[in-house]
C-alpha cells in the first residue's frame, strides 16, 4: 500500500447489532464488521450459538458481546440494545438479518393451506421487529450524524416461486417499502437504509440448485454477504440509499 492510500470500508470505531447472527449467513456478516474494525454485538434466537459465536470470536481478537433473545419481542429488543450500549456505546450500525423463524423451511405450506398466525409469525420477525428495533436507534444515528440500517431479505420478494414462501414473501416485501420510505426520511441527516437481496446460498442444500440456476455457476457463501454489508455500512457508502441491491450469483439480472 503506498503511503498516499487509505483502507476502503474502514469500521474502526463503529459498533454494530447484527441479529440471527450465530451461525450462517449472520456469523459471516459479523466476522466481516469485525474484520473492518468494528465492535459488533450478536444476537440469535438460541443462547448457546450466540455466545458460542462470540466466545470464537473473542479468541481470535475480535471486540465481540453475545445477546440473545427473541428479538420479536419488544422487551428483548431493548435488552439488546442496552447491551451494546453498555459493552460498547451507541450504536451505528443495524444489520437486520434475522428472517427464519424456528422449523423453517421444514414448515413450508401453499397459500391455501396457511392459517393467519403463519402470516403473523412471519410479520413479527420479518417486518414488526426491523420497525421495533429501527425506532430504538435511528432517532440516534439521526442525533450524530452517521447511521447504517441493512435489511438481508431473499429474492423470493422479487420472484414467484411454489415453495410454500407466500407469507414469507409478504412480510420481506412490507419490510422493503418500510425501508425505501426510511430512507427518504433519514438520509439528510447522514444515514443510510438499504437491504440486501440473496439469492440461493449454501444453506438449506441450495448448492445444487444454485450450479443450475446462476450465473456463476455456484451457491452464495457467508463471506459473500459479509462483503457486500461491509460495502453497505460503511462511509464510503454515504450515497447508497434507498436501495435493494440483489446478491445472487446471477440467478436473476434484470
Amino acid at each position: 500500500m503506498s503511503p498516499t492510500s487509505t483502507p476502503l470500508f474502514n469500521l474502526n470505531g463503529r459498533v454494530a447489532l447484527v441479529t440471527g447472527s450465530g451461525q450462517g449467513m449472520g456469523l459471516g456478516i459479523v466476522r466481516a464488521l469485525c474484520r473492518q474494525g468494528a465492535r459488533v454485538v450478536l444476537n440469535d434466537y438460541y443462547p448457546e450459538r450466540a455466545e458460542g459465536a462470540a466466545a470464537a470470536l473473542k479468541a481470535e481478537g475480535f471486540s465481540v458481546c453475545a445477546a440473545p433473545g427473541d428479538i420479536t419481542l419488544p422487551a428483548v429488543r431493548e435488552q439488546m440494545v442496552a447491551t451494546a450500549r453498555r459493552e460498547f456505546g451507541e450504536i451505528d450500525i443495524l444489520v437486520n438479518n434475522a428472517g427464519v423463524p424456528p422449523g423453517m423451511p421444514n414448515s413450508l405450506r401453499q397459500f391455501k393451506d396457511l392459517a393467519d398466525e403463519d402470516f403473523e409469525r412471519q410479520l413479527d420477525l420479518n417486518l414488526r421487529a426491523i420497525l421495533g428495533l429501527t425506532r430504538l436507534v435511528a432517532a440516534g444515528m439521526c442525533e450524530r450524524g452517521f447511521g447504517r440500517i441493512v435489511i438481508i431479505t431473499s429474492e423470493s420478494w422479487r420472484n414467484g416461486m411454489p415453495m410454500g414462501l407466500s407469507n414469507y414473501a409478504a412480510a420481506k416485501s412490507a419490510a422493503l417499502g418500510f425501508m425505501r420510505h426510511l430512507a427518504h426520511e433519514i438520509g439528510r441527516e447522514g444515514v443510510t437504509a438499504n437491504a440486501l437481496s440473496l439469492g440461493a446460498m449454501n444453506n438449506f442444500g441450495y448448492d445444487e440448485i444454485a450450479k443450475r440456476t446462476t450465473a456463476v455457476g455456484r451457491a452464495g457463501t457467508p463471506e459473500d454477504v459479509g462483503a457486500a454489508v461491509a460495502y453497505l455500512v460503511s462511509n464510503e457508502a454515504s450515497w447508497m440509499s434507498g436501495q435493494v441491491i440483489a446478491l445472487n450469483g446471477g440467478s436473476c439480472t434484470a
